[in-house]
């Protein structure tokens, strides 16, 4: 499967691609609004898993032709920037792409990071509503620490909640998140749930902040 990562020269764009190159045979893609920029993070992330005796190509792209190449398409950018993203793409998405968003809308002040909502009721619920109707779109990878999952020394024991309102889409995407070694993947229902699920992040960052030696914590449900 040919996976693209929009914005996947950030944070959580960087762990998703180390690992999918790292533990799959899926061709990992990476998109960025700056091709060079895209081609420069893919050939570094090529040297991080050669020093490692993994044997991968990995390619950089403008984001439109990433999202083009692509059978699932993750939009690894800020929250503000979902919107915009998936429509200066949307003509490279068809029924056969599923878009998946791992966005938080977060504001933090001298006590935290609180969860901030959009109009929409989720980020989830922006890419859905940016997205052409025919596309399905899926929550996912939202509560991952992404300094951990860039740490290829780090084991993984995590789960993450996958959210859509299309079955084959999510079971696509559990697919993808259990072929990451450490993570399960675990359905919490469709997008109208996507805000549940996002206002954990803000909730595990303040818990790092505040606990010693917690500073990578995800959640395991049990």
């Amino acid at each position: 499967m040919r996976i693209a990562l929009l914005g996947g020269t950030g944070d959580i764009g960087q762990g998703l691609a180390l690992r999918w190159a790292y533990d799959t045979n899926h061709e990992v893609l990476i998109g960025s609004r700056e091709p060079e920029k895209a081609r420069n993070k893919a050939e570094e992330y090529e040297t991080e898993l050669d020093s490692r005796g993994v044997d991968c190509e990995i390619k950089g792209f403008e984001n439109g032709m990433a999202a083009d190449r692509a059978d699932v398409v993750v939009v690894a950018v800020p929250p503000y920037h979902v919107s915009d993203t998936v429509e200066a793409v949307a003509d490279r998405l068809d029924d056969d792409t599923i878009l998946v968003s791992p966005a938080v809308g977060m504001k933090g002040d001298e006590d935290g990071m609180h969860y901030h909502r959009p109009g929409a009721g989720s980020v989830t619920a922006v890419a859905a509503g940016a997205a052409p109707d025919e596309v399905p779109v899926v929550g996912a990878f939202h509560n991952l620490a992404a300094d951990r999952l860039a740490n290829l020394d780090v084991e993984l024991d995590v789960d993450t909640l996958v959210v859509g309102d299309d079955d084959g889409a999510k079971e696509t995407v559990t697919m993808l998140a259990e072929a990451i070694e450490g993570i399960r993947a675990l359905d919490a229902g469709p997008v109208a749930n996507a805000a549940e699920v996002e206002s954990v992040t803000p909730l595990l960052i303040n818990i790092a902040r505040h606990n010693d030696g917690m500073h990578d914590v995800g959640v395991e449900f049990k």
